[in-house]
């Protein structure tokens, strides 16, 4: 008991003063070069992520230039193929009986096929994702009598690089897309400003 009481009488100790360490050593020169190693690698791997992006968008792009083949069976039973039009200019329109704006310009393609039909210019109607039975309603609903029919798999889809329907190519008598139309087309000035540039 008497140690504790000198003890509690004794001055209380100031803080130790704060010894600086010595700087921490540098890394050595195999760990440096395994830094270099990794930001390599990294950088390696981003850009080709991004090369392997832009070749994915590119390859996403609608057709341009020369236009993709293809053939379809119509929902008659018919089969048509691009190369089989050739000389004629074509109108393609990409639809499906889901799409509420293709029904905004259901009946203009159908009037304007009967006007054009002996003018060297033929509509052909590719249904897009939908169901055979659906697809039939539409046309009678709308009374369509061009060419029309399911596009299987999507072939021509992706051929074309569509993004949705309804979408519209105007090819030439030579093969060649002259104009693309995303959406519906509902005027008739628009409608015959892109024949006159497919007319044999």
């Amino acid at each position: 008991m008497a140690e504790l009481t000198d003890l509690e009488g004794l001055p209380e100790t100031q803080e130790s003063p704060v010894i600086a360490t010595p700087n921490a050593p540098t890394p050595s020169i195999a760990v440096r070069i395994w830094q270099f190693v990794f930001v390599g690698i990294l950088v390696v791997f981003v850009v080709f992520l991004a090369l392997r992006l832009r070749q994915t968008n590119e390859s996403e792009q609608r057709a341009a230039g020369q236009a993709p083949a293809f053939t379809f069976t119509t929902f008659e039973g018919e089969t048509i193929s691009l190369a089989d039009l050739a000389g004629q200019g074509v109108v393609l329109n990409f639809w499906a009986s889901w799409c509420d704006p293709c029904r905004e310009e259901a009946a203009l393609l159908e009037s304007t096929w009967r006007r054009e039909q002996d003018n060297g210019i033929i509509f052909i109607g590719l249904d897009y994702l939908d169901q055979e039975t659906a697809a039939k309603a539409y046309l009678a609903e709308f009374d369509i009598t061009y060419p029309n029919g399911p596009d299987l798999q999507s072939q021509a889809a992706r051929r074309y690089g569509i993004k949705g329907v309804p979408e519209t190519f105007f090819i030439s008598p030579d093969g060649k897309i002259s104009e693309i139309v995303i959406g519906p087309i509902t005027s008739q000035e628009q409608m015959d400003r892109y024949l006159d540039e497919i007319r044999p």
